[in-house]
């Protein structure tokens, strides 16, 4: 790990959290110089019987899709198939399903990572290039495989599928002792992996062997002692200590004879009544300005209160209500399909999951799961393909009509327009919030005054996507940095300053305007990021048009004459054809829309190249990316703003 990035993390740190970390390295030497084995955590047995609920749940609502659907997944697995985050592991033989290396194996590189007989926290994976992105290994070692195994078995009372989830428990207890190999080294990886085990044990333990519940308790109490001992705090304290205190509040309660475990159940149960609040603004928007990681965030909380119900602990405070409010939130940014527009990070990270292809339609699939969770009669949006999640949450199959009209969601900063014009359903986001959570913002992207738009549910502008995280190099930078969305940037230099992967320096402040409601609807509004080299904010004001809509941009307070391009990013499979002042946008045959800018300048539309060339990139999913086209146009910005048309294609037929 280089000292440029250690310099630049401690820079987004306060001084309480520069003696936490001191702290921390302290605890982590002091660990390393002891000798710990999986006899050191000898526990108690599992509460199988109070799991319950949830084994009655999956039995009373799992429908013939969802069945079909696990079978498919179990069957897969069985066959030794594996994929996740875009990329097939390489199959195994029926015979050895787990064998030991698997748990330490990049699928893309083929190359094993380093094993046990190194301490966790001195394997650098930060800035590998040779191996990959060291996400692909914390997916497979978070043992959500074991849930289609273990629902499998309830559902048919298939001995394969639990022979295998008991296979899959011993191999990974065998491959990863206290506290060796990477499977250790963060917080959030050893609480999804413990919310699985407990998932495995609901649903099947009690056809499980003694042996395996006993791994199964030793593997929980370990990680117990690891998530309380290196708590993630300060600006580490996003999505990750949600997951954090749900591991611990799971064990804590599957685990009452482990030293403690009823004082670390209720403060973890504290602690994610505390996370709801800071995590889901009041108006539903994820205080990490992403729909997925909201959705995320949102479904732990799920899990915990359906495991603190089986106990008679559910979460209370502001739970409920923040989680019903997200819900709405995705009910507006959803369409009718159940998609939600890309918006920041997304790493596709699960709670609950059939390890099968990539949920199209995540955070509608937990908003459903948060309306059966809440008892409500209809969904705020329809997902794609059942979940396990629909059956342990007794998710509603009717969905609630769309929303129609404009709302704006102050808190979180977003303003969302679904109307009818031209013979189009128009839905469009504007994003005005904050750039992310705490003091790095570590799944934000520089795309204050950005909209997305979708025309008849079909996407026209779109978020760029994440593409790859430790592995990305440029290619991160480029994925949240401004040029790659559709917003106005000044000179090609990015609102906010890119201070590492996870990590950003100066932050653009954006506020909302003005909002007119009715069919001549208008959204004003801005961000500082350019002030201190222009002295200038950027106005962007979006309103109807007819068959369209108006953009104008404007540089406010500067001196004038500002070189800046002003960007449009295309979902992936649409043409730009040139017109005069402007592009038409084609999806095949049909005309989509035309896109002129009122002022001359240079128009370009390209697809693909290297970062910052002036193509476009789309990551549809962790790990891909397709060329696309991106319109951009330079110039200087006039005095009085810059005006680009948006214009409707024909009507779908």
């Amino acid at each position: 790990m280089s000292l440029a990035w250690y310099v630049r993390r401690m820079s987004s740190m306060s001084p309480p959290e520069l003696l936490h970390r001191v702290g921390e390295q302290a605890k982590r030497r002091a660990s390393r110089r002891r000798s710990f084995g999986w006899t050191a955590f000898e526990a108690h047995d599992v509460e199988i019987a109070r799991l319950g609920p949830l084994r009655q749940a999956l039995l009373a609502n799992a429908a013939p899709a969802l069945r079909s659907r696990i079978a498919a997944s179990a069957g897969a697995l069985l066959a030794g198939r594996f994929s996740a985050l875009g990329v097939d592991w390489p199959q195994r033989q029926a015979g050895a399903l787990f064998p030991d290396d698997l748990w330490r194996l990049d699928p893309v590189s083929r190359t094993l990572w380093p094993g046990s007989e190194h301490y966790c926290f001195a394997i650098p994976y930060r800035h590998e290039r040779v191996r990959g992105d060291v996400k692909y290994l914390w997916e497979i070692n978070r043992l959500q495989l074991l849930q289609p195994l273990a629902a499998h078995h309830a559902l048919t009372g298939d001995a394969a599928a639990l022979a295998a989830a008991e296979e899959a428990i011993a191999s990974w207890s065998r491959a990863n002792p206290p506290f060796g190999g990477l499977g250790w080294s963060s917080g959030i990886e050893l609480a999804l992996r413990a919310v699985s085990v407990v998932v495995a044990l609901a649903l099947a333990g009690e056809a499980m062997s003694d042996t395996t519940r006993r791994a199964a308790a030793r593997l929980l109490a370990a990680h117990a002692y690891w998530l309380a001992r290196f708590p993630s705090r300060f600006s580490s304290a996003n999505n990750h200590l949600v997951a954090e205190h749900l591991g611990l509040f799971v064990i804590g309660l599957v685990l009452p004879g482990l030293p403690g475990a009823e004082a670390m159940a209720r403060h973890a149960r504290e602690g994610l009544e505390q996370e709801a609040e800071l995590q889901i603004l009041p108006d539903g928007v994820p205080a990490e300005q992403s729909p997925t990681y909201g959705a995320f965030t949102s479904e732990m909380l799920l899990v915990a209160g359906l495991v603190g119900r089986a106990f008679g602990l559910p979460p209370g405070g502001a739970v409920d209500g923040r989680l019903e409010a997200f819900a709405a939130h995705i009910g507006w940014l959803a369409g009718p399909d159940g998609r939600a527009p890309t918006i920041g990070d997304d790493d596709e990270g699960r709670v609950l999951t059939l390890c099968g292809p990539r949920e199209a339609a995540y955070p509608a699939s937990v908003a459903n799961s948060i309306a059966g969770y809440l008892s409500r009669a209809t969904t705020p949006a329809r997902s794609t393909a059942p979940e396990l999640r629909d059956a342990l949450f007794a998710a509603p199959q009717a969905a609630a009509p769309s929303p129609a009209g404009i709302r704006s969601f102050a808190d979180g900063g977003y303003t969302v327009v679904r109307s009818r014009t031209g013979g189009r359903e128009a839905h469009l986001v504007m994003d005005h919030g904050p750039l992310g959570y705490l003091s790095i913002a570590a799944h934000g992207h520089a795309d204050a005054n950005a909209v997305v738009l979708s025309l008849d549910s079909e996407p026209v502008l779109v978020d760029p996507g994440t593409y790859l995280y430790h592995a990305g190099g440029a290619w991160r930078d480029w994925f949240r940095g401004t040029a790659a969305h559709s917003t106005l940037n000044v000179a090609g230099v990015d609102q906010s300053v890119i201070t590492g992967p996870f990590n950003w320096g100066r932050k653009a402040r954006a506020w909302r305007g003005d909002v007119t409601e009715g069919e001549a609807w208008s959204i004003t509004a801005f961000h500082d990021g350019y002030v201190e080299r222009t002295g200038a904010v950027h106005r962007r004001r979006c309103a109807a048009a007819p068959s369209g809509i108006d953009i104008h941009d404007s540089l406010e307070g500067g001196a004038g004459l500002e070189s800046v391009e002003l960007a449009f990013q295309c979902a992936p499979g649409i043409e730009a054809r040139p017109l005069e002042n402007g592009v038409a946008l084609w999806r095949g045959p049909a005309p989509v829309l035309r896109l002129t800018v009122a002022s001359p300048g240079e128009m370009a539309a390209m697809a693909g190249g290297e970062p910052g060339q002036g193509g476009g990139w789309v990551s549809p999913s962790f790990g891909v990316k397709v060329p696309a086209t991106r319109i951009r146009w330079r110039g200087v910005m006039p005095r009085d703003g810059l005006l680009t048309r948006l214009r409707w294609g024909a009507p779908k037929r």
